[in-house]
């Protein structure tokens, strides 16, 4: 179990002995979500956000869940619109939404196990989400000269190089390449298992040849050197042999990218962006591309189809009436039609009589 989520089952809030009370109830939560075989990711996130809006009612005396009503709900969403980080910044709306549908769930299962005859929260209009695009891809040649930053000639440039060619190949999520093992690779079929994904869903994603290649010398001239016990599984290894961390990872790619001298924001997931823009330009069927990235629902690959600029500049060309070839090539683009012949001068309307 992860720190975050020992932190806070370990240290209680409110009164520990009251089995109606916020704290007992939480920590039965989260028990049922890990003999459900819930993620991990989701366990620290129920826990952080469901302690969060419990904290905020203690300070509001409300020390058990069956005191909370729709309105003491609205509340504290209005609470959470008016929360400022340590920047000076509002939290985004996709976190003030996840704040309240970690709550909604928890009352959700209160309901369920006949802890609370009703879900207060099960009304609650959640903010409307802005649809704002992916973050920056990259450009074929701008991937190329990210992929030559790594100096293959030491061992952690080999490793380096075989991550980011693995994750333009295969758009894998951080996480997943950092759990990814020796014999997750399937080179005879050229993909990749991946293990409990996002969701806990197990899924083989393709991977190219020159990625397999990368990975082949990193494995074959590299890994050895980084490896102290024979029997670690997994591919990618730290200097001391231990299975890579994300955020590692991110810092890795983060540096890569700063001294390629591509201006655009990213680290590991903007190869995931760019990797799914440019297969979607070049005709990749957007539920093929659903199934390689993992994503559930068809609406979160869709918004891919929001990036692809090439498709749309091609459209706009072959379409647009002024991105058409003139019909007269002798006439001068903006001078006027020519009186017909015989046609009498235009004048000025009658004065009034």
């Amino acid at each position: 179990m992860s720190s975050t989520l020992d932190t806070v089952l370990a240290h209680a809030f409110g009164d520990d002995s009251d089995p109606r009370g916020f704290w007992r109830l939480l920590q039965e939560h989260v028990e049922h979500l890990k003999v459900r075989n819930y993620s991990a990711a989701t366990l620290r996130a129920r826990a952080f956000y469901v302690r969060a809006f419990a904290r905020w009612c203690l300070d509001r005396d409300l020390t058990q869940p069956a005191q909370i009503t729709k309105p003491i709900l609205e509340s504290f969403q209005r609470h959470l619109y008016r929360v400022r980080k340590r920047n000076g910044q509002p939290l985004s709306w996709s976190s003030q939404t996840l704040h309240l549908a970690h709550v909604n769930q928890f009352f959700r299962y209160l309901v369920k196990v006949n802890h609370l005859p009703l879900n207060p929260a099960a009304e609650l209009e959640l903010p409307k989400q802005p649809k704002s695009l992916p973050k920056p891809v990259l450009s074929p040649d701008e991937v190329e000269r990210v992929l030559a930053q790594p100096d293959t000639t030491t061992a952690l440039g080999l490793r380096d190089r075989a991550i980011l060619e693995t994750f333009y190949s295969s758009g894998l999520r951080r996480a997943e390449l950092c759990r990814l093992r020796l014999d997750e690779l399937d080179v005879s079929r050229r993909a990749i298992f991946i293990r409990r994904g996002k969701g806990q869903k197990d899924r083989y994603v393709p991977v190219g040849v020159r990625a397999l290649v990368w990975i082949a010398r990193y494995v074959d001239h590299a890994r050895d050197q980084l490896l102290l016990d024979a029997k670690e599984p997994t591919l990618f290894l730290t200097k001391d042999g231990q299975p890579l961390s994300p955020d590692s990872v991110t810092e890795y790619a983060r540096r890569y990218l700063r001294a390629s001298g591509v201006n655009k924001a990213g680290a590991c997931h903007i190869f995931r962006h760019t990797m799914a823009t440019l297969m979607l330009e070049n005709g990749a069927e957007i539920r093929y591309l659903q199934a390689i990235l993992g994503h559930e629902r068809l609406e979160t690959t869709q918004i891919y189809t929001r990036t692809s600029l090439r498709k749309l500049l091609e459209v706009h060309g072959a379409t647009h009436p002024a991105e058409q070839p003139d019909q007269d090539a002798d006439s001068p683009p903006d001078s006027a039609p020519e009186s017909p012949p015989n046609s009498p001068p235009d004048r000025a309307p009658d004065s009034p009589r």
